[in-house]
Protein backbone atom coordinates (compact mmCIF):
# COMPACT_ATOMS: atom_id res chain seq x y z
CA UNK A 1 0.00 0.00 0.00
CA UNK A 2 0.91 3.87 -1.11
CA UNK A 3 0.64 6.62 0.87
CA UNK A 4 -1.56 8.00 -1.46
CA UNK A 5 -3.90 4.57 -1.44
CA UNK A 6 -3.41 5.27 2.41
CA UNK A 7 -5.32 8.43 2.30
CA UNK A 8 -7.44 7.41 -0.73
CA UNK A 9 -9.04 4.70 0.93
CA UNK A 10 -9.74 6.54 4.09
CA UNK A 11 -11.72 9.58 2.38
CA UNK A 12 -13.47 6.35 0.68
CA UNK A 13 -14.41 5.32 3.64
CA UNK A 14 -15.89 8.52 5.14
CA UNK A 15 -17.49 9.01 1.71
CA UNK A 16 -19.32 5.35 2.21
CA UNK A 17 -20.15 6.33 5.54
CA UNK A 18 -21.67 9.76 4.40
CA UNK A 19 -23.69 8.28 2.04
CA UNK A 20 -24.98 4.99 3.92
CA UNK A 21 -26.01 7.13 6.73
CA UNK A 22 -27.54 10.17 5.13
CA UNK A 23 -24.81 12.28 6.71
CA UNK A 24 -24.76 14.72 4.04
CA UNK A 25 -28.25 15.37 4.48
CA UNK A 26 -27.85 16.34 7.70
CA UNK A 27 -27.58 20.04 9.29
CA UNK A 28 -24.57 19.02 11.58
CA UNK A 29 -20.95 20.73 10.92
CA UNK A 30 -18.00 19.82 11.75
CA UNK A 31 -15.99 21.98 13.80
CA UNK A 32 -12.28 21.40 14.57
CA UNK A 33 -9.97 22.92 16.60
CA UNK A 34 -6.52 22.37 18.15
CA UNK A 35 -6.57 21.27 21.72
CA UNK A 36 -4.43 22.89 24.55
CA UNK A 37 -1.51 20.56 25.92
CA UNK A 38 -3.88 20.34 29.44
CA UNK A 39 -7.04 20.14 27.27
CA UNK A 40 -5.71 16.86 25.23
CA UNK A 41 -3.61 14.94 28.02
CA UNK A 42 -4.34 16.83 31.64
CA UNK A 43 -1.68 17.36 34.23
CA UNK A 44 1.04 14.65 33.90
CA UNK A 45 3.90 13.36 35.81
CA UNK A 46 6.16 13.42 32.94
CA UNK A 47 7.01 16.91 31.65
CA UNK A 48 8.26 15.10 27.91
CA UNK A 49 5.52 14.15 26.12
CA UNK A 50 5.75 15.67 22.43
CA UNK A 51 2.73 17.81 22.90
CA UNK A 52 3.87 19.69 25.83
CA UNK A 53 7.52 20.15 23.97
CA UNK A 54 5.08 22.45 21.49
CA UNK A 55 6.43 19.63 18.22
CA UNK A 56 2.79 18.60 18.24
CA UNK A 57 -1.00 19.79 18.79
CA UNK A 58 -4.42 17.28 19.39
CA UNK A 59 -6.88 18.17 16.85
CA UNK A 60 -10.27 17.76 18.02
CA UNK A 61 -13.42 17.16 15.06
CA UNK A 62 -16.74 17.38 16.65
CA UNK A 63 -19.23 15.27 14.95
CA UNK A 64 -22.72 15.31 16.67
CA UNK A 65 -21.83 14.91 20.02
CA UNK A 66 -19.13 12.28 18.77
CA UNK A 67 -15.47 13.34 18.93
CA UNK A 68 -12.74 12.46 17.10
CA UNK A 69 -8.94 13.17 17.62
CA UNK A 70 -5.23 13.35 16.26
CA UNK A 71 -1.93 13.98 16.93
CA UNK A 72 -0.31 16.27 14.43
CA UNK A 73 2.42 18.59 13.49
CA UNK A 74 -0.05 20.64 11.21
CA UNK A 75 -2.83 22.29 12.69
CA UNK A 76 -5.79 23.66 11.57
CA UNK A 77 -8.90 25.64 12.58
CA UNK A 78 -11.61 24.43 10.40
CA UNK A 79 -15.64 24.31 10.28
CA UNK A 80 -17.31 23.21 7.73
CA UNK A 81 -19.19 20.02 6.49
CA UNK A 82 -18.37 16.65 5.29
CA UNK A 83 -18.78 17.31 1.77
CA UNK A 84 -16.05 20.12 2.43
CA UNK A 85 -13.47 17.43 4.39
CA UNK A 86 -13.42 15.06 0.84
CA UNK A 87 -12.91 17.76 -1.03
CA UNK A 88 -9.45 18.07 0.63
CA UNK A 89 -6.31 17.73 -0.81
CA UNK A 90 -5.05 14.81 1.85
CA UNK A 91 -2.27 13.18 -0.20
CA UNK A 92 -0.24 16.47 -0.77
CA UNK A 93 -1.28 18.95 1.97
CA UNK A 94 -1.17 18.03 5.91
CA UNK A 95 -3.58 19.79 7.31
CA UNK A 96 -6.07 18.51 4.98
CA UNK A 97 -4.72 14.97 5.89
CA UNK A 98 -4.93 15.99 9.52
CA UNK A 99 -8.45 16.85 9.15
CA UNK A 100 -9.11 13.85 7.19
CA UNK A 101 -8.20 11.69 10.01
CA UNK A 102 -10.07 13.48 13.05
CA UNK A 103 -13.17 13.52 10.92
CA UNK A 104 -13.12 10.45 9.90
CA UNK A 105 -12.29 9.30 13.98
CA UNK A 106 -15.53 11.09 14.97
CA UNK A 107 -17.78 9.83 12.55
CA UNK A 108 -16.88 6.80 13.37
CA UNK A 109 -17.66 7.03 16.74
CA UNK A 110 -21.18 8.78 15.67
CA UNK A 111 -22.28 5.68 13.79
CA UNK A 112 -20.53 3.07 16.53
CA UNK A 113 -18.03 1.46 14.48
CA UNK A 114 -15.46 2.54 16.64
CA UNK A 115 -15.00 3.62 20.40
CA UNK A 116 -11.84 4.74 22.58
CA UNK A 117 -11.74 7.91 19.90
CA UNK A 118 -10.61 10.69 23.06
CA UNK A 119 -6.93 10.12 24.54
CA UNK A 120 -6.79 9.45 28.01
CA UNK A 121 -5.26 12.13 30.52
CA UNK A 122 -3.30 12.56 33.88
CA UNK A 123 -2.55 8.99 35.84
CA UNK A 124 -4.27 7.21 33.09
CA UNK A 125 -1.22 7.48 30.64
CA UNK A 126 1.04 5.46 33.24
CA UNK A 127 -2.05 3.16 33.50
CA UNK A 128 -1.98 3.08 29.94
CA UNK A 129 1.34 1.50 30.23
CA UNK A 130 0.88 -0.72 32.92
CA UNK A 131 -1.54 -2.42 30.76
CA UNK A 132 0.43 -2.63 27.72
CA UNK A 133 3.33 -4.52 29.76
CA UNK A 134 0.35 -7.34 30.84
CA UNK A 135 -0.64 -7.05 26.79
CA UNK A 136 2.87 -7.62 25.75
CA UNK A 137 4.06 -10.17 28.46
CA UNK A 138 0.70 -12.20 28.16
CA UNK A 139 0.47 -12.24 24.55
CA UNK A 140 3.85 -11.80 23.32
CA UNK A 141 6.03 -13.38 26.16
CA UNK A 142 9.25 -11.43 26.42
CA UNK A 143 9.69 -10.28 22.46
CA UNK A 144 12.42 -7.59 21.20
CA UNK A 145 10.29 -4.10 20.69
CA UNK A 146 10.36 -2.00 18.57
CA UNK A 147 8.42 1.33 19.71
CA UNK A 148 7.32 3.55 17.15
CA UNK A 149 6.72 7.15 18.64
CA UNK A 150 8.57 8.41 21.72
CA UNK A 151 6.09 7.76 24.81
CA UNK A 152 7.23 8.47 27.72
CA UNK A 153 5.21 6.14 30.42
CA UNK A 154 5.44 3.40 27.66
CA UNK A 155 9.25 4.05 27.31
CA UNK A 156 9.88 3.80 30.96
CA UNK A 157 7.47 0.91 31.70
CA UNK A 158 8.08 -1.28 28.89
CA UNK A 159 12.60 -0.55 28.94
CA UNK A 160 12.10 -2.46 32.63
CA UNK A 161 10.96 -5.77 31.61
CA UNK A 162 11.81 -6.09 27.29
CA UNK A 163 14.94 -5.14 25.08
CA UNK A 164 13.27 -2.35 23.79
CA UNK A 165 14.21 -0.20 20.81
CA UNK A 166 12.45 3.77 19.96
CA UNK A 167 12.22 5.02 17.11
CA UNK A 168 11.09 9.15 16.64
CA UNK A 169 11.23 11.79 13.44
CA UNK A 170 11.18 14.82 16.69
CA UNK A 171 14.65 16.15 16.51
CA UNK A 172 14.10 17.12 20.10
CA UNK A 173 14.65 13.46 21.37
CA UNK A 174 16.18 11.71 18.76
CA UNK A 175 19.53 11.22 20.15
CA UNK A 176 18.54 11.51 23.80
CA UNK A 177 18.40 8.96 26.52
CA UNK A 178 15.27 8.33 27.63
CA UNK A 179 14.60 5.65 30.69
CA UNK A 180 18.28 4.53 29.41
CA UNK A 181 16.95 4.43 25.92
CA UNK A 182 18.77 6.03 22.85
CA UNK A 183 16.00 7.45 20.78
CA UNK A 184 16.50 6.90 17.32
CA UNK A 185 15.98 8.22 13.93
CA UNK A 186 12.57 6.67 13.04
CA UNK A 187 13.59 6.64 9.02
CA UNK A 188 17.19 5.87 9.34
CA UNK A 189 16.63 2.94 11.89
CA UNK A 190 14.00 1.73 10.58
CA UNK A 191 15.26 -0.99 8.71
CA UNK A 192 17.62 -2.09 11.16
CA UNK A 193 15.31 -1.86 14.51
CA UNK A 194 12.03 -2.69 12.76
CA UNK A 195 12.63 -5.12 10.42
CA UNK A 196 15.76 -7.54 11.15
CA UNK A 197 15.79 -6.48 15.24
CA UNK A 198 12.09 -6.46 16.34
CA UNK A 199 10.35 -9.07 17.28
CA UNK A 200 7.15 -7.09 18.16
CA UNK A 201 6.33 -3.45 16.78
CA UNK A 202 4.06 -1.19 19.02
CA UNK A 203 3.59 1.75 16.53
CA UNK A 204 1.73 5.26 17.33
CA UNK A 205 -1.20 5.86 15.26
CA UNK A 206 0.24 9.14 14.50
CA UNK A 207 1.80 8.29 11.64
CA UNK A 208 -1.03 8.28 9.81
CA UNK A 209 -0.71 12.02 10.02
CA UNK A 210 3.18 11.86 8.09
CA UNK A 211 2.08 9.05 6.02
CA UNK A 212 4.32 6.52 7.49
CA UNK A 213 1.77 4.55 8.47
CA UNK A 214 2.11 2.31 5.15
CA UNK A 215 5.59 1.20 6.43
CA UNK A 216 3.95 -0.77 9.20
CA UNK A 217 1.31 -2.95 7.60
CA UNK A 218 2.35 -6.36 6.34
CA UNK A 219 5.50 -6.49 7.44
CA UNK A 220 6.12 -9.89 8.63
CA UNK A 221 6.23 -9.51 12.64
CA UNK A 222 3.13 -8.40 14.66
CA UNK A 223 2.45 -5.14 15.05
CA UNK A 224 -0.18 -3.65 17.27
CA UNK A 225 -1.02 0.57 17.00
CA UNK A 226 -1.59 2.78 20.16
CA UNK A 227 -3.33 5.86 20.61
CA UNK A 228 -6.50 7.89 19.47
CA UNK A 229 -5.16 9.06 15.74
CA UNK A 230 -5.18 5.45 14.62
CA UNK A 231 -8.88 4.46 15.81
CA UNK A 232 -10.48 4.37 12.32
CA UNK A 233 -7.84 3.53 10.21
CA UNK A 234 -7.32 0.16 12.20
CA UNK A 235 -10.99 -0.63 11.80
CA UNK A 236 -10.69 0.31 8.19
CA UNK A 237 -7.68 -1.71 7.38
CA UNK A 238 -7.99 -4.55 10.03
CA UNK A 239 -5.22 -3.95 12.19
CA UNK A 240 -4.54 -4.59 15.65
CA UNK A 241 -5.41 -1.41 17.95
CA UNK A 242 -4.82 -1.27 21.85
CA UNK A 243 -5.57 1.45 23.21
CA UNK A 244 -6.73 0.58 26.86
CA UNK A 245 -7.18 3.79 28.62
CA UNK A 246 -8.90 6.20 26.21
CA UNK A 247 -12.69 6.93 25.69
Amino acid sequence: MTTQELYRRLRQELKRLVDTHRLNESSIELKSRGLSPEEAIGHTRRKDYPILAGREIMLQARFGDALGQAFTDAPSEFCGTLDDVLSLDTENDPHGRALLIATLNAVMRHTGDIDHTVHCKNDDLERCAEAYATRVREGFGTPRIALVGYQPALTSRLSQEFPLRVLDMNPQFVGSVKSGVTIEHGGESYRDAVLDWSELVLCTGSTLCNGTFVNFVDIGRPVVFFGISGAAAARVFSLPRFCPCSC
